[in-house]
């Protein structure tokens, strides 16, 4: 079954198109800068390269065609037909709680989402208008939604409510939520055939962790917690935003600088993170490179970036009663090996037992960096959004 997977952003539409017998993926890329002048598609072509074809101003319809396009195209294209996609799926960021799996997309679902739309008004309105435009050009194909919150939905009630007054969770929907849910669902699922393990046996700890970054306690298959909240703010320190933060520290700045609501948003969502206390980047390469030169404030900003990351292992370790597994993914996760050897140093203690010269020579491969020895199995596991979403939406479509 070949299946478009489309992830459709404020200003942008990624897509893989992924041959679900054997997972191959027969293309990639994604159109940037919609709604300017100078939106391009950037793709990848048949020997691996890159290539980018110019678009000009156009809307996320018009990004879907272009897409089509370049997938069909005699020269550069895969398929000789619109025909031979028999299904899509899309990533759906925010599905409150109104959804725990993935599902078809049908006028009822669309609806939900909408009702959503509180919740992530930066993302659900954008993969929205993925979905719609899809269905204009490819009407009769199947659509699937696949919700990076869905995999959270097992967290217990004392793991996803606020110590807030009751009435705003109820009239609201004020509580946690998490993200990052399909790649954490896809590296404890994949770490567990990697070890040779069955996921209802294991405790798991998966941390996703690059420019945005969450920690999730994977508890014999199941999310039981996870660091972000409601939005995608809360828990670790990350690139540009500041995760956890004394709420009325956000209080007093407004009341002593003015700052109305849109400015505390901007402020911990864009200004914050190892960008703001570094004033150097929210690239963590740059930081790294930084720190080697010793820059005291890159230093002290990989410093609390690595400290907020020990504690949720932890914090997590002690909710599960222990750990049998820590996974590393992400783009920081997948291939800074100095974040991971200074997180794991700390927890020698629980018996996590890393191979330094392993550890070291690892990046973006499939790896076991613990020793032998090691009480917990620490892994490294590229994430696969992409595959999991085409898993969802091919177990879908073929139960219709």
């Amino acid at each position: 079954m070949k299946i478009l997977v489309l992830n459709s952003g404020s200003s942008s539409v990624k897509y893989k198109l992924i041959d679900t017998d054997g997972e191959k993926t027969l293309a990639e890329g994604g159109v940037e800068k919609i709604g300017l002048p100078d939106g391009f598609l950037k793709y990848k072509k048949a020997d691996g390269s890159k290539a980018i074809l110019e678009l000009g101003k156009t809307d996320h319809k018009g990004a879907i065609e272009a897409i089509l396009r370049i997938l069909t195209d005699s020269v550069e294209g895969c398929i000789s037909s619109y025909a031979e996609i028999d299904a899509v799926g899309h990533r759906l960021v925010h599905g409150g709680d109104k959804f725990a799996s993935s599902v078809l997309i049908t006028d009822k679902v669309k609806e939900m989402v909408r009702q959503c739309y509180p919740l992530a008004p930066l993302h659900n309105p954008a993969n929205m208008t993925g979905v719609e435009a899809m269905e204009a050009l490819l009407p009769g194909v199947p659509q699937v939604g696949v919700f990076d919150t869905a995999f959270h939905q097992t967290m217990p009630a004392k793991a996803y409510m606020y110590a807030l007054p009751y009435r705003f969770y109820k009239e609201d929907g004020v509580r946690r939520y998490g993200f990052h849910g399909t790649s954490h669902r896809y590296v404890s699922q994949r770490v567990c055939e990697i070890l040779g393990v069955d996921i209802a046996s294991q405790r798991i700890i998966t941390c996703h962790v690059g420019n945005g970054g969450s920690i999730a306690a994977v508890a014999y298959g199941k999310s039981i917690d996870t660091s972000m909240g409601m939005t995608p703010t809360e828990g670790l320190m990350m690139g540009t935003r500041c995760g956890d933060v004394d709420p009325g520290v956000l209080t007093y700045l407004m009341e002593k600088h003015g700052m109305s609501a849109q400015d505390v948003q901007n402020m911990i969502n864009k200004e914050s993170g190892v960008a703001g206390v570094s004033e150097i980047s929210s690239d963590m390469r740059e930081i790294e490179a930084a720190v080697k030169n010793g820059d005291p404030r890159a230093t002290l900003a990989l410093d609390m970036y690595e400290l907020r990351i020990l504690k949720y292992i932890g914090a997590y370790a002690a909710e599960m009663g222990g750990v049998d597994i820590i996974v590393f993914t992400g783009g920081v996760g997948e291939n800074q090996t100095g974040v991971r050897e200074n997180v794991c140093k700390p927890l020698g203690f629980m018996g996590v037992e890393i191979d330094n010269e392993l550890n070291a020579r690892t990046r973006g491969t499939e790896t076991v960096i613990s020793t032998p020895e090691s009480k917990v199995k620490v892994v490294v596991v590229p994430t696969d959004e992409e595959v999991m979403i085409a898993r969802d939406t091919r177990d879908i479509v073929n139960t219709l």
